[in-house]
């Protein structure tokens, strides 16, 4: 999850354990999004007592309604290795694609495309691009984030990254989800808005693993999406903000950017070989 390295840094070469840590989020010079007309959101004190049912129903008609996103991002990244802030354009198209891009000022430094089947990295400066199957552990290598291709996709798009079903509990205007093996989700709703302001991962022993906050919300044709979103690795120490600017919301995005060819002149390496 570590994001652009300094010119020179020897962690930062591909070849090395560099590509593991070199960054999450990323963008397309090419798109320009244009945002829709929105009204900011004031946040407010708690003006209604929402039920299980109600809370669970607004989490289902968001999950229907945000199915693709094309933002410009600025992201600012701490850690126990450093802090940095680079500029982003990320386009998700859930539950399984994204395409991604981080940026220096001489232009694209990595590009990441994820679909189902594979993950696919290029560095153009080094001519190598790295290819892989579609997993956790391969998505982990590029974002230190344990979280599943479809759950990081919801949680890009302002969504608790839930893709697992059953029975809620009701909490303090929060609902809880208890997944395999004992661990548990549990999501806190706005509270004038009911919508997701809050997600948490909780361990058996009821500790928060990962979590994250969604705030600055805006009007959309789509309902209230936030411009920030800030998640935090709590057992990693590890902690990104992201600051969306005039994001488009459920545009059609062709299939075909979620693949990369190989350019000729590049050098294949599986993903698998780096470990981890």
């Amino acid at each position: 999850m570590r994001p652009l390295c300094r010119e020179g840094d020897r962690a930062c070469l591909p070849g090395g354990s560099g590509l593991i840590l070199l960054g999450l989020f990323v963008g397309i010079l090419s798109c320009a999004p244009i945002a829709p007309q929105t009204t900011n959101y004031p946040d407010s004190t708690l003006t209604k007592s929402w039920d299980v049912g109600e809370l669970a129903k607004s989490l289902a008609q968001r999950n229907h309604q945000l199915r693709s996103l094309r933002t410009l991002a600025t992201v600012s990244y701490w850690g126990e290795d450093g802090r940095a802030g680079f500029r982003e354009v990320i386009l998700v198209h859930r539950p399984d694609r994204l395409r991604l891009e981080t940026l220096s000022p001489l232009g694209a430094i990595l590009i990441v495309t994820v679909d189902g089947a594979e993950i696919m990295g290029f560095h153009p400066r080094e001519g190598l691009f790295y290819r892989g199957r579609s997993s956790k552990e391969n998505l982990f290598r590029y974002t230190q984030i344990p979280l599943e291709l479809g759950e990081l996709t919801s949680l890009l798009m302002g969504l608790p990254p839930l893709e697992a079903q059953g029975r809620w509990e009701r909490g303090d205007n929060s609902i809880y989800l208890e997944l395999a093996g004992g661990v548990r989700d549990r999501i806190v709703f706005h509270p004038s808005l009911g919508v997701p302001a809050k997600w948490e991962r909780l361990s058996v022993a009821g500790e928060i693993e990962l979590s994250a906050l969604f705030s600055n919300f805006f009007l959309t044709p789509d309902g209230p999406f936030p411009l920030k979103i800030s998640l935090e690795a709590h057992t990693r120490q590890k902690r990104l903000e992201i600051h969306y600017q005039e994001p488009e919301l459920n545009v059609t995005l062709p299939l075909s950017l979620f693949v990369q060819e190989k350019p000729a002149n590049a050098r294949e390496i599986p993903l698998e070989s780096l470990g981890g």
